[in-house]
């Protein structure tokens, strides 16, 4: 961790930073000093061990690079699909705001703000962004505002950028009955990176996220990005995630429904080849009575691919009338493939109704025989197989014009 001590005295000594920054910033640079990358021993990674990966794929990682340079906007990587506004951020910096879809004073993106939490986080990877990220943002959409077009943050990397540790996080606050249409776009030309990306949700009374993250594009980078949300009474919360083009990746989503009526939805593809290693780890906190949750995530491996999911639903004894549903199924195209599932109920009321379970398979060679037999090829009958199989979690997308996008980015037709 030589190399960490010495990066993290330059972010210091060349941010401007006030004495509570510091303060706050030492305490979780010992934190992860003590701790470091999480490992096999910790049961929130009991199926990967992150500091090898990093060590295998990436060797010796940058936390401090001063040559760390953005650079110019490319339009490909837009998606000219659906009208929205944007925010791009390139090597993690953040280079471009555009909200001018929007009425004026009714959404506000501030970049200056304090990067400073108020109790430290029991996560390495949280300690490490807060340690070496220079400020948080902050999106807040205020009261009785529904959103007229969805938000995409692109995140992307310039292709000189390698082995370099990159942090940011954003907090997101929805006022009172207001709505956010949120997409998180991965498209990096950097290889062999590390990206740490942190997001704070405060959901208040009758308000509604959807937040849908494609990871699409084909990138040798490491990716790990914390959702962390807090729903009042009657909120919403749907997130989406589309796994397919990074290394590594992995997704944790921490959710307290602590309004009665509120709901939160997590819904997930993996579509993996090429030895690739993405995971889903969703704990949904039923905090009060009458609050519901529901998760379902599909896997379609091959070429030594590896997808894992963990999901915890935590009913407290206050949390009568919850209603929990969570169910992951693999598709395994050949035997180098391997689908690893953890589903948890812990549960201390009495009046619930909650579910779990997980299955996996090969493709029924039956079915590809009969297709085969009313004319398609090998090749288009374990297609048609798959997708049928995928589009039920991509039907769980509320929004029709972002159920068409991701379709159409995946490679469904529209009549699935």
């Amino acid at each position: 961790m030589e190399n960490f001590k010495t990066d993290f005295e330059k972010v210091l000594k060349n941010n401007n930073l006030s004495e509570k920054e510091i303060a706050f910033k030492n305490l979780n640079a010992k934190e992860f000093s003590s701790h470091g990358f999480p490992n096999r021993k910790d049961e929130d990674w009991k199926f990967s061990d992150i500091n090898q990966i990093i060590k295998k794929e990436i060797g010796e990682l940058n936390f401090y690079n001063e040559q760390l340079k953005k650079s110019e906007i490319d339009k490909d990587i837009l998606l000219n699909e659906i009208e929205h506004n944007k925010l791009f951020f390139i090597n993690g910096q953040l280079v471009h705001i555009d909200f001018n879809s929007e009425d004026k004073g009714k959404i506000e993106f501030l970049d200056n703000q304090n990067n400073i939490d108020e109790q430290l986080a029991d996560n390495s990877l949280i300690n490490l962004n807060n340690a070496l990220s220079n400020k948080s943002y902050k999106l807040l959409v205020k009261k009785n505002y529904q959103i007229k077009k969805p938000l995409i943050i692109y995140h992307t990397t310039n292709s000189e950028l390698t082995s370099q540790n990159i942090n940011f996080k954003i907090n997101f606050e929805l006022e009172e009955n207001s709505s956010l249409k949120l997409i998180d776009l991965v498209k990096d030309k950097g290889n062999k990176n590390f990206i740490n990306i942190f997001y704070n949700f405060s959901l208040e009374k009758n308000s509604i996220l959807k937040n849908y993250k494609i990871d699409q594009f084909e990138n040798d980078n490491i990716r790990y990005m914390f959702n962390n949300i807090k729903q009042s009474s009657n909120s919403v919360s749907e997130t989406f995630y589309l796994s397919k083009g990074s290394t590594f990746s992995k997704n944790e989503i921490f959710c307290d429904l602590k309004g009665e009526h509120a709901s939160a939805f997590v819904n997930g593809i993996f579509s993996l080849n090429k030895s690739k290693h993405h995971e889903i780890k969703a704990k949904i906190n039923h905090l009060v009575e009458n609050t519901k949750s529901y998760q379902l995530v599909k896997s379609v491996l091959e070429n030594k691919s590896r997808s894992v999911y963990q999901g915890k639903i935590y009913v407290d004894s206050k949390a009568q009338k919850t209603d929990g549903y969570q169910l992951s199924k693999a598709i395994l195209v050949d035997e180098t493939t391997e689908f690893n599932a953890k589903p948890e109920l812990e549960i201390y009321a009495d009046d619930v109704k909650c579910s779990h379970g997980s299955a996996s398979g090969s493709l029924d060679e039956n079915s590809i025989f009969y297709l085969m037999s009313r004319g398609l090829s090998y090749k288009e009958a374990r297609e048609l197989l798959v997708n049928g199989f995928l589009v039920e979690v991509i039907n769980q997308i509320t929004d029709e014009p972002i159920k068409k996008l991701i379709k159409n980015l995946y490679g469904l037709k529209n009549e699935y």
